[in-house]
Parts: structure tokens; C-alpha cells; sequence
């Protein structure tokens, strides 16, 4: 706990994430005053010689806005509508802005099967560093035409999360319209203090959320979401309010901007943190309290001979939730066997798969190396 700010000014890649209620007036119009205010910021970190990807909200605000629709779209052929006029917008107006900077831009859309399929996640990982690599400023968003669950998810928090796991960046910044982590709502109780520094998320810390703006989604329990990946990724996060002027420049130069969320000495390996983040769960598997405890306490992997029960269907190499006798997930992992095969083995001894399934690949169900505790 002893590192202060100052560590943030050797930080070379940085993911800033805006919200809608940052980039877009109520009426769906884009702020521009604020957008040019963040080009600005960035392509000067840029010319510094910093990493900076922006994830950014906005596309099915502006796409209202453009179509004049009086708030947010209710339905998914409305927000997909909405979105594929809103993007065009969206990144017309950076690509605009940065140009006056001489900063190349590149769009990126991910979905959440981006991240949850490992060969799309290493692609996605490669492409990204490419465009670094070649100097050009990462503009990414949800691809919300096509991506239905997305939508209903609607949130840029977790994304920018997720990619700032995804490409080992130092630094995550959620920029909104409040100061930061508050003791309150702010706009409700003139007592509420600012929390400068978090070292862990508990559920004191969860109870403080609050709710979403009228065209965003997003609201301070995602931003906890993200700030929890990002703890676990080894990502330092700052909540901060992008209408303070120059806001970006002297967070990295380390002076007492918005809350900090520091991450923890347990940073996860990289394919730990996709088997927990990112991989989409298939399935879940029960087991008894002689597994539970061996998982938890001794680092074992999965065997047979402790699991009670299978739920879902699921192939080999898919990833599970692993419940413990008293139902609650406590781990996931990536299964070596099927779940009709996991069935028929649930309760026997490894030596015993052969016999009961016609094939051993494995001993383990789930190896101590694709296995992560919940965090």
C-alpha cells in the first residue's frame, strides 16, 4: 500500500473509457466541447509518447438523436437501428477531431464473443497491439447492431475492462460526469465525501452504487464491475469526471484526482483471467465438500470422485461454473470431459473413466491450471 500517484506518470498505455452522458446531451446531440476537450488530452499524451485506446459510449445516444427519438430506444430492432446510424456519427466526429491533431484513428468493435471464444480473444489481442504498434489511437465500442445480448447488457464499463486486461495495460480511467466513488449520491446529500483510495471491493464499497443517467446504461455498479477486473487483471483504475479541465493530464501526472482502485499483490495469469472474465460459462458442475476444500484450500485440481452433479450441456474444453455443497459458484475452469461423460464418471475414481466412458484422455475433470477461484 505504500505506492503513491506518482507511479502513474511512467504508465505508458492507458485505456480511457466516456460514457454517454460524457460525450452526448440529453437530446442525443454530441457534446462537442467535451469530445474535443478529450481528443485534445489524448493526442497530446500521444505526441508524449503514450499508448491511449478510448472505449467509448455514445453510438445508440446519438443514433437517437439523429433519428429523433425522444429518449433511449426500448426495443432491440430500435437500439440496433439506432446504433448503426449513432456509430457512423460517433466516429466521424473523433476521426474529425483527432485529424486536426495529425493523429490516426483506428474503429475497433468487439462483442462479448470476442472475448469469451480463446482463438477470437488472441486475435483480437494481436490486432490490437498492431495498431499501436503502428501509432494509431484505438477508437472501440460494443458492436450493438449485431451484438443482441450486448445490448441488453449496455455496458462500456466491463468493455473497457476486458480490454484493458486484454492488451496488459497499466491503466484504466472511467470518465463520467461525477467526481468519483462517493460515501453518497452527491447530488443528494450535501454530506457525501469523496473516497480518494480503495484497496479491495467489498460489499460496503458495492452498496455505495448508484443509478444510470437518462441515456446511458452504465451507472457507478458497473464501473465497480470493471474496477474489480481490472484489480484482478493488475490494471490500476480511476473513476474521475471528465468535465474537469484537463482532467486526463493530471490524473498521469499524479495529483489527487477522482477515487483510485488499486490493484491487488494476486494479479492473474493472463489465460486465468480469460477462463474467469472473459470465456462464457456452459455449464455447471457440483461437487462435494471433500473437493470443495481441495480446490479452495490445498490448490487440487478437479477429479471425478468429487463431483455430485452436472447441469447443462457442454463439450470438452468449454468453461464451467463449479458450485460448492451449498450451491454457490466458487470457482470456474475449463472441463477435459464432456457433460454426458462427466455424468457417467461423477462419483468414481479416475482409474475407473476408461472402463465407464471407453477412453482416458485425463485423470482430472478440471486441471489445476485452467482452474480459478472466484474472486
Amino acid at each position: 500500500m505504500g505506492q503513491g500517484r506518482n507511479v502513474f506518470q511512467s504508465f505508458k498505455r492507458v485505456v480511457l473509457k466516456v460514457g454517454t452522458s460524457s460525450v452526448a446531451y440529453d437530446t442525443g446531440k454530441p457534446n462537442l466541447y467535451r469530445i474535443e476537450s478529450l481528443v485534445r488530452q489524448m493526442s497530446d499524451l500521444h505526441n508524449l509518447g503514450k499508448e491511449v485506446i478510448l472505449v467509448t459510449s455514445g453510438a445508440i445516444g446519438m443514433g437517437a438523436g439523429k433519428l429523433g427519438l425522444p429518449g433511449r430506444p426500448k426495443t432491440i430492432p430500435e437500439k440496433q437501428a439506432a446504433a448503426a446510424v449513432g456509430q457512423g456519427v460517433l466516429m466521424h466526429i473523433y476521426e474529425k477531431i483527432f485529424a486536426e491533431y495529425g493523429v490516426v484513428v483506428g474503429q475497433v468493435l468487439l462483442t462479448r464473443e470476442d472475448f469469451a471464444d480463446r482463438k477470437r480473444f488472441l486475435n483480437a489481442r494481436n490486432a490490437m497491439h498492431a495498431l499501436l504498434q503502428y501509432g494509431v489511437i484505438p477508437i472501440i465500442n460494443e458492436n450493438d447492431t449485431v451484438a443482441v445480448d450486448e445490448i441488453k447488457l449496455g455496458d462500456n464499463d466491463n468493455l473497457s475492462a476486458l480490454v484493458a486486461s486484454l492488451i496488459d495495460a497499466e491503466m484504466l480511467v472511467l470518465l463520467s460526469d461525477i467526481d468519483g466513488l462517493y460515501t453518497a449520491d452527491p447530488r443528494k446529500n450535501p454530506d457525501a465525501r469523496l473516497i480518494k483510495e480503495v484497496w479491495e471491493i467489498t460489499p460496503e464499497i458495492e452498496a455505495l452504487a448508484g443509478s444510470a443517467g437518462k441515456l446511458g446504461t452504465g451507472g457507478m455498479g458497473t464501473k465497480l464491475q470493471a474496477a474489480r477486473i481490472a484489480m484482478y487483471s493488475g490494471v490500476v483504475t480511476v473513476l474521475a469526471n471528465l468535465q474537469e479541465k484537463d482532467v486526463v493530464r493530471h490524473i498521469l501526472s499524479g495529483e489527487q484526482v477522482g477515487s483510485v482502485f488499486w490493484p491487488g499483490v494476486n494479479k492473474m495469469e493472463n489465460k486465468k483471467r480469460w477462463i474467469a472474465f472473459n470465456s462464457a460459462v456452459c455449464g455447471r458442475v457440483h461437487v462435494d465438500e471433500g473437493a470443495a476444500r481441495a480446490l479452495l484450500k490445498n490448490g487440487k485440481s478437479l477429479l471425478p470422485s468429487g463431483i455430485t452433479g452436472v447441469e447443462g450441456n457442454f463439450e470438452m474444453g468449454n468453461t464451467v461454473s463449479i458450485a460448492g455443497p451449498d450451491g454457490r459458484e466458487m470457482a470456474r475452469g475449463i472441463v477435459n470431459y464432456s457433460s454426458i461423460e462427466i455424468d457417467l464418471i461423477k462419483g468414481e475414481q479416475s482409474r475407473d473413466i476408461l472402463r465407464l466412458i471407453g477412453h482416458k484422455d485425463y485423470d482430472e475433470v478440471v486441471h489445476r491450471n485452467n482452474l480459478v477461484l472466484e474472486p
